[in-house]
Parts: structure tokens; C-alpha cells; sequence
């Protein structure tokens, strides 16, 4: 791809908060996501960010799998392979902007729910209503497939689920791996991975595992209020990001 030096720069900037998001601060996934969408047609973007999320994941997984809560991934894996086949059909059937509008829409109502019934719920019960997981699992599943943009959808079931930051950090890894492998398929299907689109990502490799040794860095000076706080406001950030 032929990209001006201030494409570059994002895209280099982009990796590295790939890397960041995936072993530290959740919730800037979508920043990332809206970078690659200032240099590419947002489709073309959602095949060029699926394998550098793979490679942060790769990381993630190697530095967090015995912090994964296997209970919770249970609960969704299914629901989002369902997700995941509804959005490859629906891709089809709606143009970009439809596309960020509806996930930014759904991100601000779960968020807004999750907000509401924390306030609500007693402090030592966490939300195990029994349509939250499948809920999640499909919304996470097809936002993922039309925009990368799950990452929000699963910091706030993760932030209901009221887990302290590694177990957060290491069950969103597993969860992202499985479901980003799983998703290469369909995405090569569309025609969004290409060799182009994979020239690209083997230059950018090196900005998401830096960002990935910065993330550690992060989380282990980071306290879990501030985390949860964080995770929060960027998730409602990139909700308004997609809506407006």
C-alpha cells in the first residue's frame, strides 16, 4: 500500500496502541480503530487491524493465560461465534457509516445499562442475570466482525462481572485470541486480508510488540479503581466516536 509519511505515522502510532490496549489499558481499542479508519476505507481497515489484533493478542495470552477466568469465556464463546456469522451476512448489507452508527449505538446502551444497574445492584453481588453473557456474546461477536470494535462491549462485561484488573486483562486476551482467529476466515472471504493488507501488517509488527512490553509496563503500576475508571471512559468514548 502506498501510504504518505503522515499516514505512517498514524499507522505506526496505531500499532503501538494495538499492543497498549491488548497487555494494558483496555478501552483503546477503539482509539486505534478510528486511527486505521483515517488511512484506509473503514472495511479495508477492519482486514488490515484483524492480524496485528492476533499478534497483540499472541502476547496478551502468553503474558496473562493463567489470570483467564475460563468460567466467564464459557459463557460467551458461543453466543459470539453466532455474532460472528450474523455480521459476515449483514456486511454485505450496509454501508459503512450504518455500520459504525449501529455498533457506537449499541456500545452507548450497554454502557448506560451497565452504569444503571451497578448503581442499583448490592456491592459484593456482580450481574449474572442470565440473558447478560449471550446478550454480550452476539453483540461482541458481530461488532467484532463489522468493526473491531468489540473491545468496549467486553470491558463492560468484564467490568460487571467485577474482576480485579488481571483477571480482566487475562480473560479478555483468551476470549480476543480465540475470537480474532476464528473471524481470519470470514474476513479473507470479504476479500479484507489480502497480501497487500499483509505487506502492511508484517511493517507494523514491530509497533504492536512494543506496545505490548509498554502495556505490561502500565498495568503493573496502575491501581484497579483508576483501571475500571479508565475503561469505562474510553468505552463510552469510542461509543460517542462510532455514534457521532
Amino acid at each position: 500500500m502506498n501510504l504518505e509519511p503522515w499516514q505512517w505515522a498514524l499507522a505506526i502510532c496505531g500499532g503501538l496502541l494495538v499492543g497498549i490496549s491488548k497487555t494494558g489499558i483496555a478501552g483503546l481499542g477503539m482509539l486505534f480503530v478510528v486511527i486505521f479508519a483515517q488511512i484506509l476505507p473503514a472495511k479495508q481497515a477492519s482486514g488490515v487491524v484483524l492480524p496485528l489484533l492476533i499478534c497483540g493478542d499472541v502476547f496478551a495470552v502468553t503474558a496473562y493465560r493463567r489470570h483467564a477466568n475460563w468460567s466467564h469465556l464459557w459463557r460467551l464463546f458461543p453466543w459470539a461465534g453466532a455474532g460472528v456469522l450474523i455480521g459476515f451476512f449483514a456486511l454485505g448489507r450496509i454501508d459503512d457509516h450504518q455500520a459504525r452508527v449501529l455498533v457506537g449505538g449499541i456500545v452507548l446502551a450497554l454502557l448506560v445499562l451497565h452504569v444503571v444497574r451497578r448503581r442499583h445492584a448490592q456491592n459484593d453481588e456482580p450481574e449474572h442475570a442470565a440473558w447478560f453473557a449471550p446478550t454480550i456474546g452476539v453483540l461482541a461477536g458481530f461488532t467484532t466482525l463489522v468493526a473491531n470494535a468489540a473491545g468496549p462491549l467486553m470491558a463492560i462485561y468484564l467490568l460487571a462481572m467485577r474482576l480485579p484488573k488481571m483477571e480482566f486483562v487475562g480473560t479478555a486476551a483468551v476470549f480476543f485470541l480465540l475470537l480474532n482467529l476464528f473471524k481470519v476466515p470470514f474476513m479473507a472471504r470479504l476479500g479484507l486480508i489480502n497480501v497487500e493488507s499483509l505487506k502492511l501488517n508484517a511493517v507494523l509488527v514491530p509497533a504492536v510488540i512494543a506496545g505490548a512490553a509498554v502495556g505490561r509496563m502500565i498495568l503493573t503500576r496502575i491501581n484497579q479503581k483508576l483501571f475500571e475508571l479508565l475503561a469505562l471512559v474510553l468505552s463510552a468514548a469510542a461509543g460517542v466516536r462510532l455514534l457521532f
